[in-house]
C-alpha cells in the first residue's frame, strides 16, 4: 500500500477526524476536532499550524495533531488546560503512519519535539519512541504527573465496598449531614438553549471557590470554556452538573461522556456551603451516575487532590517526551 502525507486544516479534516478517533481504541476527550479546534482559535496565535494526515490509498490512517513555535514543535493544546495528547492512528497502522509522518519532519527545519501529557498506552510512547530512536534522536521521558482514575463497578453498593472503611463511613456521614441541611437537589442540565446561563453559573461557582482558579479563568480562558463546551454539547459529550441546596446552586461540575468514560474536568463551589462538602458531594453524584450510565471508568484526570484518592482513585501515570536532534 502507498502512503502519503497532507498538511490540512480543520475545515477540511474535520468529519473524517471524527471517524477515526471513534475507531481509535486509544482516543480520549482531548482528541476530539471539536476540543482541539477551540484551543486552537483560542490560544493558536503567533504559532504555525502543522494538522498533518496520513493516507494508505484513499483511507486515512492517521492524524498528527502539531504546531510549531520557533525551533520547537509539539501537540495542539497545553497541559494547563488538555489533560491528555496523542497521534491518532488506525489499529495496525501505527508504524506505518509515523514512519512517513517523521520523514515528513526530518525535511522541517526544527529542534526539538515536546510532546506533553501522554497516557503510558499512548501512540507516542509505544510506537513513536522506538522509531526516532532507531532513527539516531536522542528521547527523554520523565513523569510530568498523576491522572487518578476509578474503574467503575456495576453498582453503588459495589462501588462502596471498594473504598477503604474509614473513606466509607466518611462518605455516608457527609452525605447523611447534607440531607438533614435542607432541600439538597443534585441535577445535569441537558437544555442547550439554556447553556449561555448555566456557563455563566458555572463560572461563578469556579472562580469562587478560590483565588487561584480566579486568576486562572481570564478572559481569553473563559472564552476557551464557551466555545469548547458549545462544540462537545452538540456532539452530546458534555456534562454540567449542579448541586442545588434549599434552591439555591452551590456547586457544579464540568465533565465529559466521551468512549464509555466520564471525564471530571472542573468543579467550583461556594464556600459558604463548605460546612456541607457540596463539592465533593457533587463529584460523587456524578461518579454514581457513571455508574448508572453503565460507564466503565470515572477520570478525576490529572492532579494528586487528596479527595481523589478518598473516593477510590488509582493513579495513571503521565508523560512528557522531549525528541531533540543531535
Amino acid at each position: 500500500m502507498s502512503y502519503s502525507i497532507e498538511v490540512e486544516d480543520f475545515p477540511s479534516l474535520e468529519e473524517r477526524w471524527q471517524e477515526l478517533l471513534q475507531a481509535c481504541p486509544r482516543g480520549n476527550i482531548f482528541l476530539t476536532p471539536q476540543w482541539q479546534k477551540a484551543w486552537w482559535q483560542e490560544f493558536g496565535a503567533g504559532r504555525e499550524l502543522l494538522l498533518l494526515s496520513v493516507r494508505g490509498g484513499a483511507e486515512l490512517v492517521g492524524i498528527a495533531p502539531l504546531m510549531r513555535q520557533g525551533d520547537n514543535i509539539s501537540f495542539i493544546g497545553d497541559s494547563d488546560v488538555c489533560d491528555y495528547m496523542d497521534f491518532i492512528a488506525c489499529l495496525g497502522q501505527e508504524s506505518a503512519f509515523l514512519a512517513l509522518l517523521l520523514d515528513y519532519l526530518e525535511a522541517m527545519k526544527w529542534h526539538s519535539l515536546d510532546l506533553h501529557s501522554l497516557l503510558p498506552y499512548s501512540i507516542a510512547l509505544s510506537h513513536f519512541v522506538p522509531l526516532a530512536r532507531a532513527r539516531g534522536y536522542l528521547v527523554e521521558i520523565t513523569g510530568e504527573d498523576v491522572s487518578p482514575q476509578v474503574v467503575l463497578p456495576t453498582s453503588w453498593e459495589e462501588y462502596l465496598s471498594q473504598l477503604s472503611g474509614k473513606d466509607r463511613r466518611e462518605l455516608r456521614r457527609k452525605l447523611r449531614r447534607l440531607s438533614q441541611a435542607g432541600p439538597a437537589h443534585c441535577y445535569t442540565v441537558d437544555d442547550r438553549n439554556r447553556l449561555p446561563q448555566d456557563l455563566e453559573d458555572f463560572f461563578r461557582l469556579f472562580k469562587q471557590s478560590g483565588s487561584d482558579k480566579t486568576e486562572f479563568m481570564t478572559s481569553q480562558m473563559e472564552g476557551f470554556f464557551k466555545a469548547m463546551a458549545h462544540s462537545l454539547a452538540e456532539k452530546g459529550y458534555l456534562r454540567l452538573s449542579f448541586l442545588e441546596v434549599e434552591g439555591v446552586r452551590v456547586a457544579t461540575a464540568l465533565c465529559f461522556d466521551y468512549g464509555n468514560e466520564l471525564y471530571l474536568y472542573n468543579s467550583g463551589y461556594d464556600p459558604a456551603y463548605s460546612s456541607l462538602s457540596v463539592g465533593l458531594l457533587l463529584k460523587v453524584f456524578c461518579l454514581k451516575e457513571g455508574i448508572i450510565m453503565g460507564r466503565r471508568r470515572f477520570d478525576f484526570l490529572r492532579g494528586a487532590e487528596d479527595y481523589k484518592y478518598n473516593l477510590g482513585g488509582q493513579d495513571v501515570p503521565v508523560y512528557q517526551c522531549l525528541v531533540l536532534r543531535r
